[in-house]
């Protein structure tokens, strides 16, 4: 990942690159300081999530985004960032998704309130239409920018919709796309980017 991201940064010098996924760095069983790590999708040990995020700040990411929700994390990341002189890098926090109780939206601001308290710099809700409403929630209740990811999933049902003929895909991309936005968030990340992209683009030059 780490020469991934310094080739990016080297190419794509005016653009700002997040990065996600602690443990895609990490093979399934490796070594670390002479202790057995065994890469889970939802669980690092702390020390193991800092010495990932520092090494992907020093091969030029801007934001790092660990994913897991664990109490606590953030809040390390962000001195181990600092304390390594990276205190321009962004901690994107996966704040509410679907590891919590989709019937409780209070829950997602008990971990606003957490993500805040420990230094994030923006708050991501995952996946994006199922919870618009938590979206718009955070929106009201924090002054810290919103951000939407719209998952494989959503993306998904979208092609196959299209696929099938069931649907105009290009207008439900872009009118998904739009919700999100109106909902409340700032930033939106989507399967659907490049896409969207030409699109946009192509209206645009129809504009013209």
């Amino acid at each position: 990942m780490p020469p991934l991201i310094f080739l990016l940064r080297f190419e794509l010098s005016d653009l700002s690159l997040f990065t996600s996924k602690l443990s895609y760095l990490l093979p399934p069983i490796c070594c670390f300081r002479f202790k057995i790590v065994v890469s889970d999708p939802y669980f690092i040990p702390v020390p193991v999530s800092c010495r990932v995020v520092s090494t992907r700040a020093r091969a030029g990411a801007d934001v790092v985004s660990p994913s897991d929700m664990m109490d606590g994390r953030i809040g390390a990341i962000r001195a181990a960032l600092d304390a390594d002189g990276f205190q321009h890098v962004s901690i994107m926090s996966y704040t509410a998704k679907y590891q919590m109780n989709p019937a409780n939206c209070r829950e997602a601001l008990v971990e606003t309130r957490e993500d805040e308290t420990e230094g994030a710099d923006i708050l991501l809700v995952k996946p994006g239409l199922p919870y618009l409403d938590i979206i718009r929630l955070l929106r009201d209740n924090s002054p810290l920018p919103i951000a939407a990811y719209q998952a494989s999933g959503e993306y998904s049902m979208i092609k196959a919709g299209g696929q099938f003929k069931m649907i105009d895909e290009e207008r439900v991309m872009m009118e998904t796309l739009m919700c999100l936005r109106r909902a409340g968030a700032d930033v939106v990340f989507s399967h659907f980017a490049l896409q969207a992209a030409r699109c946009l683009c192509g209206e645009e030059l129809k504009c013209m």
